[in-house]
């Protein structure tokens, strides 16, 4: 015989919160895993340049997501075999998980806020120094082992984007860099479709994609966090136990 009245009812009430704890835990690693995977953003992020790297910045955030969806699981889990066996350990255990994953994307949500823009603007800089050095070398006509590797790397940004450009009111540089290479996609206008809005509106997507699940899972935590606890009470001053 376990609890009884209200509290067996805080009880399932639990258990259908962790259950779809554990779901969102599989929808946030589903959806890490897809933005890690994403034709656009890892064709974008692995790119190199004269030794430079693309910024790294969004690929460790989604390694983060990862760990977490896969941590989210597991909690969840243990909640839900915690309150089917009234176990107050093991509830304990889930509260303090809970706390310690909630203080987590509470910080991380603070941090990613303050730096919403930095994962574009970073990758914005990377593509203007290469575009620099392909219009540069292709002027010029110096140094073409440079100038084959900065037209590889501009090729994947504007085939990907479906852009070309650096955004400028005056896109003077596109159009010569248009006029004597092969960079920039044919059905591209270098004067309405430039990579500097692209590189933000693909980025932007994604942050308030990520915001949106975590608002989401941030409300399931609290709930679970009340009703571990009341339940954890319940157990505590049961009869029975």
């Amino acid at each position: 015989m376990g609890v009884e009245g209200c509290t067996k009812c805080i009880k399932y009430m639990l258990f259908f919160f962790n259950f779809i704890f554990w779901l969102a835990g599989g929808v946030v690693l589903g959806v890490a895993l897809w933005l890690r995977h994403d034709g656009h953003t890892s064709s974008l992020l692995e790119l190199k340049f004269d030794g430079q790297q693309a910024p790294t910045t969004f690929l460790n955030s989604v390694h983060i997501l990862i760990a977490v969806g896969a941590v989210m699981m597991v909690v969840g889990f243990l909640g839900c075999y915690g309150a089917i066996q009234e176990s107050q350990c093991l509830l304990g255990t889930f509260f303090a998980c809970l706390v310690i994953l909630f203080a987590c994307e509470v910080a991380a949500g603070i941090f990613g806020f303050m730096h919403k823009d930095s994962i574009s603007k970073e990758l914005i800089t990377f593509y203007d120094n290469v575009y620099e050095n392909s219009v540069a070398t292709t002027l010029t006509d110096q140094d073409k082992d440079k100038k084959q590797a900065a037209a590889a790397v501009l090729k994947v940004f504007h085939k990907t984007l479906e852009c070309c450009g650096r955004g400028f009111s005056n896109p003077f540089t596109t159009l010569i860099t248009q006029g004597f290479t092969d960079i920039c996609p044919k059905s591209v206008s270098a004067s309405t479709t430039d990579c500097h809005g692209k590189i933000t509106e693909l980025f932007n997507e994604k942050v308030y994609l990520i915001g949106i699940t975590a608002l989401i899972i941030a409300i399931i935590m609290i709930f679970e966090m009340t009703f571990s606890m009341v339940l954890c009470c319940g157990i505590r001053n049961s009869p029975v136990y």
